[in-house]
């Protein structure tokens, strides 16, 4: 899994317009033909995500999904709110050899907002060959606006939503596997 990341005006500009926001890219594999992958998308793709990032104890009580992330020895977690804006297939997409599928999501915390930084983003699935598909995230997160919110992106934050990706997109996959699986 690799990520990258940097700081731009709007990276997501069908998604989302946000000054001082900060892109984050993330990405991870699928051993599973592309059709399979997502043929699970379409078939429930807002449950899959939301299943995916679900913290296993609070499965039962859960009013979002639960993001949680470990730094140091330290887990930070929130329930969150995601949000499926649009989920579209390109039969041929610039740069990629074949078709992708295209989703936009966002995510808020559910409690307290104001604290955490808002997530806006594009998860693009695409073959990379006949037996594996790329799980790619490329994604604007805006910081809190208040400046205790400031402060803390500064120190940690950054590091923090970083980490949070890295595990959202681990978490996708893994339960992407476990669909493609079964069928």
């Amino acid at each position: 899994m690799r990520f990258v990341r940097g700081r731009r005006a709007s990276i997501l500009q069908s998604c989302c317009t946000m000054s001082e926001s900060h892109a984050i890219r993330c990405y991870d594999y699928v051993n599973a033909p592309y059709e399979r992958v997502r043929d699970a998308l379409r078939a429930d793709a807002l449950g899959l995500l939301d299943r995916a990032t679900t913290v296993a104890t609070t499965r039962a009580e859960k009013v979002g999904a639960g993001l949680r992330v470990q730094v140091g020895s330290l887990e930070v977690g929130t329930h969150a709110t995601i949000t499926l804006h649009d989920m579209t297939e390109d039969a041929s997409a610039p740069g990629i050899h074949g078709p992708r599928t295209r989703l936009m999501i966002e995510w808020q915390a559910t409690r307290a907002p104001s604290l955490f930084p808002v997530m806006k983003a594009q998860l693009s699935v695409y073959p990379l060959s006949a037996e594996e598909t790329q799980l790619d995230f490329l994604g604007d997160y805006l910081p809190p606006g208040s400046v205790v919110g400031a402060a803390v992106d500064a120190l940690v934050g950054r590091r923090i939503a970083e980490a949070t990706v890295h595990q959202f997109v681990q978490d996708v996959s893994a339960r992407l596997r476990e669909v493609v699986a079964k069928k």
